[in-house]
């Protein structure tokens, strides 16, 4: 009996406080807009940095690390005093079996790193270059503008691809001549030369001040050894990086290989997504305090304009807590209503701004621009919602217990 008249009462007050929403249209309008719109800003803004992160992300993955990077235990911290210790044998077994390790996995590539020098005949220009699968390379690297000529094919067995800062110091055009001069470990030096095919432009200018590409069959005489660096693995969809990586950490395990994903391999991208997370932090933060402030007014208004209404309640032998509840009542409906409007009206903003785009600059040290989107991530949408209902109960309060203490005989003369 007890719980079923506590129902009846609950459902009485929410049947009153959805009267009195309705019956304050403007009041309720100027509320519901002002939580509408800090939701509706939270998912967009939640949205845009979303998709920063996406598509860094995909630029770091397509034009430089792969998914996951499989090297030598040791191989990160070492190769740049002594890289040739790091080198895997047999790559083409390794390949093979890493492509059937795990599911997910579209296919494997290996990778030659080297050091030296690139001489056009006039000058000299310390290089950091790469012995690649050129046809397997060509099919990722969608975040590699040629600005001057083409890709690598396998076919090109003394072909080259410059980075621009490179094609720049050594003033190259495509089809130009250069020698590669590498010296070996044991001290000889070696030498090839090359025929420029083109030159490239990825998101990092770092990375085309001093990268060099060049088939991995070139890499392996220059070099000469058989063996690879790095195995790169291609992923059919970059949210299964973690569970690939740790399915083959396992398969690996006591192989004395090391496994390291594309976010591990970036700094340049986990500083990136630290610095915007703080930012999106902050500003979370002044969108709940602006709702709160607009709520907090508008309740007041509305609660002033009913000053009469409560005490003639409290006249009536209504108690304080009754008319606590009646408000509170009326700012969830408020908070319920306004959070789902916004939800829907951010992700409606979301979807007509993805349709058109946004153009963007290049980032800081990057040399290309892109199209923003605006991602609908579900989980933005719903903390964006609770955000809004939140600010608007926590604005409430204080008005809410200020109403129910109101002097009988001095509010029922209010307005008088």
């Amino acid at each position: 009996m007890h719980f079923a008249a506590t129902s009846d009462m609950a459902s009485t007050f929410l049947s009153l406080a959805l009267r009195n929403v309705f019956r304050q249209r403007a009041r309720s309008l100027a509320t519901l807009s002002a939580i509408a719109i800090g939701v509706a800003g939270l998912i967009l803004a939640g949205g845009f940095v979303q998709d920063i992160f996406i598509q860094l992300g995909e630029a770091v993955i397509q034009a430089e690390t792969g998914h996951i990077q499989v090297t030598r235990q040791g191989y990160r911290e070492g190769k740049a005093r002594a890289p040739e210790q790091y080198l895997i044998d047999a790559p083409e077994q390794l390949k093979a079996s890493l492509s059937a390790a795990a599911p997910g996995i579209d296919h494997a590539m290996a990778r030659l790193a080297f050091r030296g020098v690139l001489n056009n005949g006039r000058r000299d220009l310390g290089i950091i270059g790469e012995g690649i699968e050129a046809d397997a390379e060509a099919g990722i690297g969608t975040y590699l503008r040629y600005v001057e000529g083409r890709a690598l094919k396998d076919s090109d067995e003394d072909g080259i691809v410059v980075g621009q800062g490179v094609a720049h110091s050594l003033g190259l055009k495509v089809g130009d001549r250069v020698t590669l001069v590498m010296t070996l470990a044991e001290g000889a030096v070696n030498t090839l030369d090359f025929e420029l095919v083109g030159v490239f432009e990825s998101f990092s200018k770092d990375f085309d001040a001093r990268a060099v590409r060049i088939p991995l069959t070139a890499a392996r005489i220059l070099m000469d050894t058989a063996s690879a660096h790095v195995i790169v693995v291609m992923l059919e969809h970059t949210g299964d990086t973690a569970a690939v990586a740790a399915s083959l950490k396992r398969q690996l395990a006591g192989a004395g290989f090391e496994i390291s994903t594309w976010n591990e391999l970036s700094d340049f991208y986990d500083k990136t997504v630290k610095l915007y997370e703080r930012q999106f932090g902050v500003l979370r933060l002044i969108i709940l305090c602006m709702v709160i402030l607009s709520v907090v007014n508008s309740i007041n208004m509305t609660l002033f304009e009913r000053t009469r209404e409560f005490a003639t309640m409290r006249a009536l032998g209504d108690r304080s807590s009754t008319i606590f509840r009646l408000i509170m009542s009326e700012s969830l409906c408020l908070g319920v209503i306004g959070a789902l409007v916004g939800m829907a009206c951010g992700v409606l903003a979301a979807l007509l701004i993805s349709a058109i785009g946004i153009p963007m600059p290049p980032p800081p040290n990057a040399n290309l621009g892109y199209t923003a989107l605006i991602r609908i991530v579900p989980l933005e949408i719903v903390i964006a919602g609770a955000i809004g209902f939140i600010a608007t109960v926590l604005a409430t309060v204080v008005p809410a217990q200020r109403a129910g203490r109101l002097d009988i005989v001095d509010a029922l003369r209010h307005g008088v």
